[in-house]
């Protein structure tokens, strides 16, 4: 089979689907990218991205341009003679149990079945707790029984902000499956990484199923003990970029997600370790390391707003802090992103507002989400109107053009000269040094 004539399906033009999608028509692959938003479809055909993603405006206009990447509503036109059909639609944390909502999922399912002509294969790309699958797979079969359909688990592994670099040169691709003629169709599908000789690991599809809930659930385990290891520190004495250098480096354990800050959030750590919890509470095998870092994780958020309000000179509950301004730099869970799903800013914007602080804030990229989920800050254009008449400034998103401020420029624009960098940005003598009282994390 040629590489260059499989056809591919992307029920879901979100993050998942529209940057799996761009990237599989980059490798040469004839891609729809499906989705019910007529909105979204007509912003696509017009150029324009859904989400902020580097480079994905390009990549897509490139393969667009090639005729190799198109975009629909059209969901039965578009799965009639696909090769591989990718569900990649939102799957997030259900309301009341943290469950995983699998509604979009099994909705997708039922209008694959009934408009599917011939043999194909069905990936599950989204999110799925163990033995989606197994569902998925039922429901097709109930359906069409007379048609040859597998159904594969291949997770997604890819980081906003760097997601086409990660789709291209992945540290892994998991497939699982146990059918040889479903192998097959993936091995065409990811035949440029074969190429590249980047990892394929195929396993059984609810072993896939767990590989990606386990990997989310690690990182933010590394992410929340080096946050409380950072709390030790601080009240020790002890400096924990030194204590996440020292450790990083044993290869046993390793540099990344080790940076102390406010807190993990984004669209798939929050839920995917709810999701977890609710597997192993199914199935009665709880995992009590996750179950604590969920909670610590969200006290955490709070605790950086108290530690702004601190660092204001309020005492106890904060409330002699009202009527004091305070500027938040960066509203994003992460840079390089406009996600601002369970981003820790809103839980600090949260508690500043509730001690009667009045807050403003910039973000390069996530103002437009950000005024949707808190219209009460005044949000300005750059870093310099932020702080205008602030008593402290808040760096709460490590973006690249925050990490070069004009200290004495901040100083002046300033009433009160106040640092409090949630990111460990700078050093200390340098602000220090402008004139600053600076608060870190852990140092």
């Amino acid at each position: 089979m040629d590489v260059s004539l499989m056809r591919i399906v992307m029920i879901g033009s979100g993050y998942v689907g529209l940057v799996s999608g761009a990237c599989f028509a980059d490798f040469g692959h004839d891609v729809v990218c499906v989705d019910k938003d007529e909105g979204k479809i007509a912003a696509l055909h017009a150029g324009r991205m859904p989400i902020y993603e580097p480079g994905l405006d390009q990549l897509v206009a490139a393969n667009v341009a090639a005729g190799r990447l198109t975009f629909t509503t059209d969901l039965a036109a578009s799965v009639a003679g696909a090769e591989a059909i990718f569900i990649a639609v939102g799957t997030p944390a259900r309301r009341g149990d943290g469950h995983a909502d699998l509604s979009y999922v099994f909705g997708a399912t039922h209008e694959i079945a009934a408009a599917l002509s011939g043999p194909t294969v069905i990936v599950t790309k989204s999110t799925v707790p163990v033995g989606t699958g197994d569902e998925v797979e039922r429901i097709i079969r109930e359906a069409r029984p007379e048609l040859d359909v597998a159904v594969v688990s291949n997770p997604e592994f890819l980081r906003e902000g760097a997601a086409i670099a990660d789709f291209k040169r992945p540290d892994r691709v998991v497939i699982g499956t146990d059918d040889a003629r479903a192998r097959g169709v993936m091995q065409e599908v990811y035949r440029p990484l074969y190429l590249n000789e980047n990892p394929i690991l195929f396993t059984g599809r609810r072993t896939s199923e767990l590989i990606k809930y386990a990997a989310n659930a690690f990182l933010a385990t590394k992410i929340t003990f080096i946050n409380e290891i950072a709390d030790l520190c601080e009240v020790v004495g002890a400096d924990v970029k030194d204590v996440s250098r020292g450790i990083g480096l044993d290869n046993r354990i390793g540099r990344k997600f080790l940076h102390a800050g406010p807190g993990y959030g984004g669209s798939c750590f929050p839920k995917d370790t709810l999701a977890l919890l609710k597997t192993a509470d199914d199935y009665e095998s709880p995992i009590h390391i996750v179950d604590a870092v969920v909670k610590v994780n969200e006290a955490r958020k709070r605790k950086m707003g108290r530690k702004v309000l601190h660092a204001l000179g309020a005492q106890g509950d904060g409330s002699d802090a009202r009527g004091k301004t305070v500027a938040l730099l960066g509203l994003t869970f992460k840079p390089n992103t406009d996600d601002m799903r369970d981003a820790p800013s809103i839980a600090i914007a949260q508690a500043l507002a509730d001690a009667g602080v009045t807050v403003r804030a910039h973000d390069p990229e996530g103002t437009k989400q950000a005024k949707t989920m808190m219209p009460d800050l005044t949000y300005c254009a750059d870093p310099y109107e932020a702080v205008q008449g602030a008593d402290a400034v808040v760096i709460v998103t490590e973006w690249d053009a925050f990490r070069a401020l004009d200290l004495h420029r901040l100083k002046s624009a300033m009433a009160t000269p106040v640092m409090v960098d949630l990111r460990n940005v700078y050093r200390r003598e340098a602000v220090e040094a402008a004139g600053f009282s600076y608060t870190a994390v852990g140092r």
